[in-house]
């Protein structure tokens, strides 16, 4: 990780003149102290320069879901929703969420497979990007239960761009009319 994330993201502040835009990120863990590595990265969301608020659901509990579908022999995951006031582009965001993952131990070796911390940009604003680099919204989101449910949680008004209301997605999800 690099010297600035560790020591809280002091110093060196990147400068914009963007409007605060709300975030929307996702957070997972199946390995290790699932519920401190979350609240650490709580923690350092908060740290973000140009990151004014972030509001976090309690997390829920979930099967960890696989290339194949849900696969209860795997650890299960924490999940947790964060809503972020950040003035940050959504690549240089995302670039610190990444940041976050590394410093707590995350390894990029198989998709989809278990990890010490996952971080997903969900959405960020009404921003549609289809570049391979920042896919927004979060292609999936609208399919997990375990995003939705959290999310809904902390704010019942949520949208999720292109897709639509984040209560009707979840009912829609768990079979409602």
């Amino acid at each position: 990780m690099n010297r600035r994330l560790a020591q809280g993201f002091q110093g060196d502040t990147p400068r914009t003149g963007r409007a605060p835009v709300d975030a929307v990120v996702a957070l997972g863990a199946n390995l290790g102290d699932r519920a401190a590595t979350m609240s650490a990265a709580i923690e350092a969301l908060r740290r973000l320069p140009l990151v004014d608020t972030v509001r976090a659901s309690e997390p829920v509990e979930s099967v960890a879901v696989k290339p194949d579908g849900p696969d209860a022999s795997a650890p299960s995951y924490l999940n947790a929703v964060a809503l972020v006031t950040t003035r940050l582009a959504p690549s240089v965001l995302l670039a610190y969420l990444h940041a976050i993952e590394e410093h707590h131990g995350r390894k990029r070796r198989e998709r989809w497979g278990d990890r010490t911390l996952d971080l997903d940009l969900i959405a960020y604003g009404d921003l549609r990007s289809d570049d391979p680099d920042l896919l927004l919204p979060h292609p999936r989101a609208a399919e997990r239960d375990f995003v939705l449910e959290p999310w809904l949680s902390i704010d019942p008004e949520a949208t999720l761009p292109g897709s639509g209301r984040v209560d009707a997605l979840l009912a829609k999800l768990r079979g409602d009319r």
